[in-house]
């Protein structure tokens, strides 16, 4: 693992499971890194943690629901209590979507900006100055290919996700001189519990695993490959398998993709 995440303090968000939980495990087995990890389900972060192998001194627990968006401030002041500084902030939090557009309901599409975009954008916001005051830092954002081009039955997530390229492209830019970095992952089909969790068009889970997520690459893969871009300072990075020639043909062949997409089985 990339020397660049020793001595640093790491705060993850999503890390109760899948892709979150795969970071915390390889950055404790393969650096020194000091992590929070953050999530709804507290109990299950202690979990993580202990299956990872931290120790007390190596980690904290920070419980954090993106859809409290408003109390994003007060979270990040209690992430600095922990020890002192962030050095690397990994938004992987994050709520998929299975229905087609004109059968979900706008509350829904709501309910996705305010978690995918609204949620992560202020945790961002509110841990800035605290990087400015500690003369740099590091923010990466999961979003997914979804947030590069569109595909069918994932409307309002590709919204969000578009969003979130917008904003941090543009905060890039803005902290290139205050020494912070932006780094945007956009994984393609993952195995985790991302489509179980997905959310249908009345906003009741779909709670069964899609064949094309059941198929994809490994986390523990996908959490090497992600820390690594990190590592590199890459400004963006795209991970999966033959789904991420989407992105070229995007921006190569776009009608032809655009007729791909129209057939392709994406659940």
């Amino acid at each position: 693992m990339n020397s660049y995440f020793n001595d640093k303090v790491i705060w993850i968000t999503g890390a109760s499971s899948g892709i979150g939980e795969a970071l915390v495990k390889e950055l404790a087995v393969s650096t020194n890194a000091k992590i929070i990890l953050s999530s709804r389900n507290k109990d299950q972060l202690e979990k993580v943690a202990e299956k990872a192998g931290l120790s007390d001194n190596r980690y904290a627990v920070l419980p954090l629901d993106l859809m409290n968006y408003k109390e994003m401030t007060s979270t990040a002041g209690k992430a600095i209590e922990q020890f002192g500084k962030i050095d690397i902030l990994i938004n992987n939090a994050g709520l998929s979507q299975r229905s087609l557009a004109m059968e979900t309901n706008i509350e829904v599409d709501k309910r996705l900006m305010d978690i995918d975009y609204i949620g992560t954008v202020a945790l961002t916001k509110a841990i800035i100055p605290f990087m400015i005051k500690n003369g740099g830092g590091h923010i990466a954002v999961v979003s997914s290919l979804m947030g590069l081009f569109g595909a069918p039955m994932r409307s309002g997530y590709a919204a969000a996700k578009h969003a979130l390229h917008g904003f941090f492209d543009s905060l890039r830019a803005e902290l290139f001189d205050k020494n912070i970095k932006v780094t945007i992952i956009c994984p393609g089909f993952i195995q985790t519990n991302i489509s179980i969790h997905a959310v249908t068009g009345d906003g009741s889970l779909q709670g069964t695993m899609d064949d094309a997520t059941r198929k994809g690459m490994p986390a523990d893969l996908f959490a090497k490959k992600m820390l690594t871009a990190i590592g590199k300072c890459r400004n963006q990075k795209s991970i999966g398998g033959k789904e991420v020639i989407g992105v070229y043909l995007k921006r190569f062949f776009p009608a032809l993709l655009t007729k791909i997409v129209r057939k392709a089985k994406v659940v």
